[in-house]
């Protein structure tokens, strides 16, 4: 029998914000995910163990990471402005100026190709581009109930189940160790997080809208990449599940960062039924059962399947090293972020 739908988010005021990490304490078990973490794991649990669990991250900042940051921090204050009253053009004035002030010590290597195409002057163009290319949009944003608007929204969630253990000890060797009776049960139900862009009424119906950027042809290939999709399914279960609507799926407006004439953009709708989102969740009650296996046996198995896929695994050179010396090729190639720098899902925007 698949899982009911959660019939609602976690209250903001009862949550304990000094709970830092996502894993149970003193293991590996991880109870709070999003769709990163979710797309770590279901891409290879190797993977997922080199970042999520021992941080490993490539040196330098990430262009991609800050350019993509920045163009949603740019967009939604936009949509902030705009929601609260402001006209068109004074808020466009402000979210530039605010932008070049954020990014006034941001200077990408223009030599590498991702440089090339997102640095500071791309970025700027890339913002203004799409806020005149949506200029009539029908799209409006969603009104919260206390009148906030519906943007840059974070959420929680329990699922009606949990780790197999929230009482665990390590052995030894640091491998979790079971403890049988009354410790085998858990208090400690599963999470599920992430950050929604949008909320928007569109055509008469209620839609996350997410957006994002890229350096390819925005074909129907293009959106056919979140069909199936952990995020946008994810998005639009928390959508249904923090509005307590009818959320049908999410409008993905994608950009297509251009050198050589204006920036592309284009629009998709992935849709979500409610049999798809239970089966979703009955899928994610085994990938969730395979993860606390693969902690508590301190073992992630690499999916030999997935390192060539999007361009190539950023730790396929270390997966095609002998196991004997990949510690020493993954201390030469990453750095080791400290615990509080690595990803988090509880972590609130």
């Amino acid at each position: 029998m698949r899982p009911a739908l959660p019939d609602q988010a976690l209250d903001e005021s009862t949550i304990n914000h000094t709970t830092a990490s996502p894993f149970l304490p003193g293991t590996n078990i991880q109870y709070a995910w999003d769709s990163t973490s979710l797309g770590y794991f279901k891409t290879c649990s190797r993977l997922y163990q080199y970042v999520m669990l021992d941080g490993y991250a490539g040196k330098g900042e990430s262009i991609h990471l800050r350019f993509g940051l920045e163009y949603h921090a740019a967009l939604e204050h936009f949509d902030r402005l705009v929601a609260e009253g402001a006209d068109r053009e004074t808020a466009l004035r402000q979210v530039i100026a605010k932008l070049l002030d954020r990014t006034a010590d941001w200077s990408p290597d223009r030599d590498t190709k991702a440089g090339h195409y997102k640095n500071r002057d791309t970025l700027t163009s890339l913002v203004i581009d799409y806020l005149d290319h949506f200029a009539d949009d029908p799209a409006e944003t969603y009104i919260l109930a206390d009148g906030t608007p519906a943007v840059e929204l974070s959420f929680r969630f329990e699922l009606n189940w949990g780790p197999q253990s929230a009482y665990v000890s390590l052995d030894d060797n640091g491998v979790v160790r079971r403890e049988s009776g009354e410790a085998a049960t858990t208090s400690q139900p599963y999470l599920l997080c992430g950050h929604l862009d949008r909320v928007v009424s569109f055509n008469d119906q209620l839609l996350v809208m997410d957006r994002k950027t890229s350096t390819t042809t925005l074909s129907a290939y293009y959106f056919q990449n979140y069909e199936p999709n952990v995020q946008m399914t994810l998005y639009t279960l928390a959508g249904k599940i923090i509005l307590n609507a009818p959320i049908r799926g999410v409008i993905i407006d994608a950009a297509q960062v251009l050198l050589e004439k204006p920036n592309a953009f284009a629009r998709g709708f992935t849709f979500r039924t409610e049999d798809q989102l239970e089966e979703w969740l009955e899928d994610l009650r085994h990938t969730l059962a395979y993860a606390e296996q693969c902690a508590t046996e301190n073992y992630f198995p690499m999916n030999d399947t997935a390192c060539g896929n999007y361009g190539g695994c950023r730790f396929r050179g270390i997966c095609s090293k002998s196991p004997a010396v990949r510690n020493k090729f993954l201390a030469a190639d990453f750095v080791k972020l400290d615990p509080q720098d690595r990803w988090n899902p509880l972590k609130s925007r």
